[in-house]
């Protein structure tokens, strides 16, 4: 269990190593985060791969979002520090689909399991 916290670690430290402070800086703030939702709640636990990249996910949206409101702001140094982060975080988490990978994926399921696909309209 944890075998994404234990490479979010060694990473940390080869960071370190190489005085990359923008990689060193992303990782303990998702070290941080991992650690304050594994004793969140009544018990202590240790979180399992899934759960480590839902925090990673979450904290993904937090950088996009924050690169937003920085632009908005019209403070680039700040929105561009933010996507920086993203882009560390990104690299922890799984690839998204395309829509055209979706789209087949979705298409093989319907035609192994013979369903039809009806519209929404015309429920």
């Amino acid at each position: 269990m944890g075998e994404l916290k234990d490479l979010l670690r060694a990473d940390l430290t080869t960071a370190m190593k190489a005085r990359d402070e923008l990689r060193t800086a992303t990782l303990r703030m998702l070290l941080t985060a991992v650690k304050n939702e594994e004793v969140a709640g009544k018990a202590a636990r240790e979180l399992d791969d899934a759960e480590v990249v839902a925090v990673l996910a979450r904290e993904a949206k937090k950088r996009r979002e924050a690169a937003d409101a920085f632009a908005d702001a019209n403070r680039p140094d700040r929105a561009e520090r933010e996507r920086a982060e993203g882009e560390v975080i990104a690299e922890y988490l799984p690839t998204q689909l395309t829509d055209d990978e979706l789209r087949d994926l979705v298409a093989a399921a319907v035609t192994e399991t013979g369903a039809s696909v009806r519209p929404l309209w015309d429920r």
